[in-house]
């Protein structure tokens, strides 16, 4: 009886680690969505201003892709994997039903890599700025050379 339990213990501790990792991704799918419809050519200005890709591209990508989301997300990709924005959409195309993940996994993005984890948790920002609000610019900080005595 006890090891039952212990093995339904450990199945319902398993769940919940992955479903949230899931949910959060999803969940900023959907509010990309709503963020989209209520403000479609402001939605544009900030994925062409982040991913620094003229509107004009911006808008085409928005008409070939199942849902606003999925541009933000062929965008993201294609900077994490530095690749064009075209490539990432054929591969979106072709592999779309298998999932972002499947997506990542075949433009190069490695499983277990920091771009990865990033892309379970949804760990990402539409913001406008070229650097994705994440912070990750090369703005005044202590890099070498920027002690106290500079």
């Amino acid at each position: 009886m006890r090891t039952i339990i212990t093995a339904a213990a450990l199945f319902l501790l398993t769940i919940g680690v992955t479903v949230p990792a899931h949910a959060d991704l999803d969940s900023f799918l959907s509010s990309l969505n709503v963020q989209a419809r209520a403000d479609m050519n402001g939605f544009s200005a900030k994925l062409s201003a982040q991913f620094g890709i003229p509107e004009v591209r911006v808008q085409a990508l928005l008409k070939t892709v199942d849902n606003s989301a999925d541009a933000f997300m062929c965008l993201q990709l294609g900077q994490m994997s530095r690749k064009e924005p075209e490539t990432v959409l054929r591969t979106y195309q072709r592999s779309k039903s298998k999932g972002w993940g499947a997506i990542a996994k075949e433009l190069g993005i490695k499983p277990g890599s920091a771009e990865f984890h990033a892309l379970k948790r949804g760990d990402f920002k539409l913001t406008g700025d070229p650097e994705g609000g994440a912070g990750g610019g090369h703005g005044k900080g202590k890099g070498k050379g920027r002690g106290k005595n500079n």
